[in-house]
């Protein structure tokens, strides 16, 4: 095993050091030991004497005389044998919480065991492991930590599942009962650890029936100390930009993004949404796979109701606020809120159009608008993406829709540019029947606005001062003003119906007549052809009984009237 540079000094050192008290024997060295780039002048029968390991390698050797032992595979590397160096000459040092791993796994590389000397390295490794190192949570957990270097035969010789077991016994116990201040300092604890050790210990303490805001409180407090730049700093400040998606240092953390995800507990309500936005948009900006994006995009959104303004932007901008993200990951969230909602309505028995007014709902609504205002500066806020988000929302969420109207506002302000039909599309999320008094003068003002949507705020005016109603307008009125209007204009259309029907009318009896004239003249005749009209009241003439006689019927005898009552006729004009 090769010896870093910087280890450089400190090998120099432990060779003096080791030098120092070999030569103080007074008995010249017979044996060079190599360990990576150190050299260690020592004794044969020193070594022989408590290692078992450099006992076979100089009988098995087939040289007369062994000068020269490599030693470089030894966990730990120098240091590590420099210490079971000074074990086998009787030379004190010390065993700590940091050295404990190692010293344990070199005696075991080196089979300093008690089969070939009594109270040898590894049984006095293995004591102070079981009576100090793993006493307390601090100790199993720094014990852990150098174990990273050691596998596998630290696992092997199952120190590392011991220190995961006692570690989070220990931190469940702490999470129940502090023992120190702050309560969640275990938390920090954990910090020092790998992702895979962090994980096994995680699920440790699941198994142990520890919480899900237990095991939520561990890890968002490793997550905000492993990817510090990317989760708590949301101005981006201090973010290194600068390195390119596929560097080392990238890769990394996108795949220690997505172990932590694969760990949140079940209960989405574990986890403060904040948070989970905070995670998502590092999980959009490493390029997390779509796995790991798709499961904070349902943790949002079954905790929508709680989200703020803030929250949704964090999603939004790069992490230097200079453009927008991709906003179909907002645009999913939301979606996925309205369908949980629809679902719980339906399952309730209940009909979602009567469900769309809940609380949670109302403050969706509120908080996506406050969100539209806020984005609709942004100059490559394109109107679909705008409308898309707007439309998410039912319309019967929002109580009025003066936050919407502010949005849309804003919207067609940043974007001067856009023509007539393009500013009624910004201006078809919204109803101006739903406005308060206040934003329909506004509205009423607003040369922005299409015509259509400054009419329709002063009909609405005209038909509460009509109806002698008062400024302030609720939900029901509104809906019944607006079916009034649906009912005027109706009407309106079928006048214009019935009046276009007139017209053509008269100018298809028009034409008839100019074709009459024009055949009558063209065929002059002496006898003149009766008409219909003509031959019409001549029947109805013959059937006049005062037409020989004086219309005074008091010179007419009573006998001579016919009084029977004449036999009905029924007369037709064919």
């Amino acid at each position: 095993m090769a010896v870093p540079i910087k280890n450089t000094n400190r090998l120099s050192l432990a060779m003096e050091r080791t030098g120092q008290w070999v030569f103080s024997q007074e008995i010249p060295t017979d044996v060079v030991v190599e360990v990576g780039e150190a050299n260690f002048n020592l004794h044969k029968f020193m070594l022989v004497a408590k290692s078992n390991y450099i006992r076979k390698l100089i009988l098995e050797s087939k040289e007369t005389e062994v000068t020269r032992i490599n030693l470089s595979e030894i966990p730990g590397g120098p240091e590590m044998f420099e210490k079971a160096a000074k074990f086998c000459y009787g030379v004190n040092f010390e065993i700590t919480v940091h050295n404990v791993a190692a010293l344990r796994c070199a005696a075991d590389y080196l089979q300093m065991t008690d089969k070939y000397c009594d109270n040898n390295l590894a049984s006095r490794t293995e004591d102070f492991l079981t009576q100090v190192a793993l006493t307390s949570l601090s100790g199993a957990l720094v014990v852990l930590k150098s174990c990273e270097n050691l596998l596998p035969l630290a696992e092997h010789l199952n120190i590392v599942q011991r220190c995961v077991e006692i570690a989070s016994a220990k931190a469940c116990v702490e999470a129940n009962f502090p023992s120190r201040s702050p309560p969640n300092w275990w938390t920090e604890e954990l910090t020092i650890l790998d992702i895979a050790f962090f994980e096994r210990i995680i699920i440790s303490m699941k198994t142990r029936g520890a919480k899900a805001l237990t095991a939520a409180s561990a890890i968002i407090t490793y997550t905000e100390r492993s990817l510090r730049d990317l989760v708590r700093d949301h101005s981006g400040n201090g973010t290194r930009l600068v390195e390119p998606e596929d560097s080392d240092i990238r890769m990394h953390q996108r795949q220690l993004l997505e172990s932590i995800v694969k760990l949140l507990p079940a209960d989405k309500a574990a986890f403060p949404i904040n948070f989970l936005c905070c995670l998502l948009r590092t999980a959009i900006f490493l390029r997390a796979a779509n796995s790991c994006k798709n499961e904070l995009e349902k943790r949002i959104s079954a905790i929508l109701e709680h989200v703020t303004v803030d929250d949704l932007l964090v999603l939004s901008f790069t992490y230097d606020g200079e453009r927008l993200f991709d906003l179909e990951s907002v645009r999913r969230i939301i979606s996925g809120f309205m369908e949980k909602e629809k679902t719980v309505a339906v399952f309730n028995g209940g009909d979602f159009g009567q469900q769309i007014c809940s609380t949670a709902m109302q403050r969706v609504a509120k908080t996506v608008d406050a969100y539209l205002g806020e984005i609709a500066t942004f100059g490559d806020l394109t109107i679909a993406k705008f409308n898309g988000i707007a439309i998410l929302v039912p319309k019967g969420a929002r109580k009025v829709d003066d936050d919407l109207y502010r949005a849309v506002d804003i919207y067609l302000k940043a974007h001067p540019n856009l023509d007539e039909i393009e500013r009624e599309k910004v201006c078809s999320v919204m109803d101006a029947l739903k406005l308060s008094y206040e934003a329909r003068v506004h509205a009423s003002q607003n040369k922005r606005l299409p015509v259509q949507i400054v009419l329709h705020a002063l009909y609405f005016d005209q038909l509460k001062i009509r109806s002698g109603g008062d400024d302030t307008s609720n939900f029901p009125e509104a809906m019944a003003t607006r079916n009034q209007l649906q009912a005027d204009v109706s009407l309106v259309k079928e006048n214009e119906a019935l009046r276009t029907e007139l017209l053509k009318m008269k100018m298809y009896i028009s034409d008839i007549q100019k074709t009459s004239q024009g055949t009558t003249s063209a065929k002059p005749s002496l006898s003149r052809k009766p008409t219909f009209f003509s031959s019409v009241s001549k029947k109805l003439g013959k059937l006049n009984p005062f037409k020989h006689g004086s219309k005074d019927t008091s010179m007419i005898d009573d006998a001579t009237v016919d009084i029977t009552k004449p036999r009905r006729r029924r007369f037709s004009i064919s």
